[in-house]
């Protein structure tokens, strides 16, 4: 069949989103499947890719957003899935794209909506008032004109199950396991963020409030008040960079800016001692899988829906720079052999061939009888709600 997906919001530094269609439609590719992805960009580009078919509209980007790119014009967009004529879309913005369902219906189009946050928590960091009230109302709304939505985590799920919308199922993402492997690991990288008797943390993600990264700079300060020689590696980019560079002015805090070779950012992952993942609102964390994936345990935000995924790899805290040092200093107390072993052993159970069985389940492209290679933590396909 063919399959269109939409996506907004896709830039450069939205790393585990690119991640994540990249996979998910090469994943396609290879069964049998045509994928094309439509996306915002400067200007008109129409490019055949391992993930398949990638067609760039001439999007504005948004003010004070850091590069974001909507697509907004809505004949435009009409047109061209009129043109491409596909069995199913699958929509990856719950907010400006929320219509094509609609579009969709009229057409007899199988439509699925990805869910990649907790719209609730969203809404909460931009300091809305009646928060749950607005996200059930538009929540509903989604589910309403969708066939199927997909959340990645129970987390990410809940404020749909708490309506009780019948068309949601759970499909967790993947990790790619060579890229991110222990063998990355690299003294010299290690050696160019740290010395050796300094304890090597990481943060890797954009520099943005939903990502909380001063939260992870002012661990440091908590280690270093504690007598624990801690450095930080920052991986990322994005508005919040002047302002974090302020705040670690004093401190041993490496900005390495936005890494676009893979293997550069898992050799550094590798490398870390620990990874810190602050964001309160992360609805599944890629870059925390990933570092597991390296063989690196990481201490997560215990208010997102990184716990479910880290398991007993990682350490949940609360979100106070406190909570995040004595989470760092837990796991350094484990046997380094022990805590590497773990978290690699936790992250094989994430393999993106799981995430593209589930997701083609979702679309109905696949038997929902085959078997698949190894088993998740959580189930691939889960129904929101028991089915009469």
């Amino acid at each position: 069949m063919r399959i269109v997906r939409l996506a907004n919001f896709v830039t450069t530094h939205t790393g585990g989103l690119r991640t994540a269609l990249r996979n998910l439609g090469e994943g396609y590719q290879r069964a049998g499947h045509e994928a094309i992805l439509v996306v915002p960009g400067r200007e008109r580009s129409d490019i055949q890719t391992s993930q398949g078919r990638i067609i760039t509209l001439p999007s504005a980007p948004l003010p004070r957003t850091g590069g974001y790119r909507v697509m907004t014009r809505r004949s435009e967009l009409t047109q061209l899935l009129d043109s491409l004529e596909p069995d199913r879309i699958e929509v990856s913005d719950r907010s400006s794209l929320r219509w094509t369902g609609g579009w969709a219906r009229a057409r007899g189009v199988g439509s699925v909506m990805v869910s990649h946050e907790s719209l609730a928590a969203l809404l909460g960091v931009w300091g809305m008032p009646k928060r749950d009230h607005v996200a059930d109302r538009l929540n509903r709304r989604t589910a309403e004109n969708f066939d199927t939505i997909v959340c990645t985590t129970a987390f990410a799920a809940a404020e749909f199950r708490r309506l009780g919308v019948p068309n949601l199922v759970e499909v967790p993402l993947g990790v790619d396991l060579d890229e991110f492997h222990p063998s990355r690991r690299d003294p010299a990288i290690r050696a160019r963020y740290a010395r050796a008797d300094e304890l090597l943390v990481a943060f890797c993600g954009r520099l943005s409030a939903a990502k909380r990264p001063e939260l992870a700079v002012d661990s440091i300060a908590a280690l270093r008040n504690g007598k624990v020689p801690a450095v930080l590696a920052v991986a990322g980019d994005g508005r919040r960079r002047a302002a974090l560079a302020y705040r670690a002015a004093r401190l041993p805090v490496r900005f390495a800016g936005h890494i676009a070779d893979r293997s550069a950012v898992a050799a550094l992952m590798a490398s870390a001692d620990v990874v810190v993942s602050p964001g309160p609102v992360e609805t599944f964390g890629l870059a925390a899988l990933e570092a597991l994936a390296c063989g690196t345990p990481v201490v997560v935000n215990e208010s997102s829906a990184l716990p479910e995924v880290v398991g007993g790899a990682g350490v949940a805290v609360p979100g106070t720079p406190e909570a995040f040092a004595a989470g760092i200093r837990l796991l350094m107390e484990r046997p380094e052999p022990e805590r590497r072993r773990a978290a690699r052993e936790r992250a094989e159970g994430f393999g993106w061939q799981q995430a593209v069985d589930g997701f083609l389940r979702a679309h109905g492209a696949l038997p929902l009888g085959l078997t698949i290679a190894r088993p998740r933590p959580q189930a691939v396909l889960r129904p929101a709600v028991p089915r009469p």
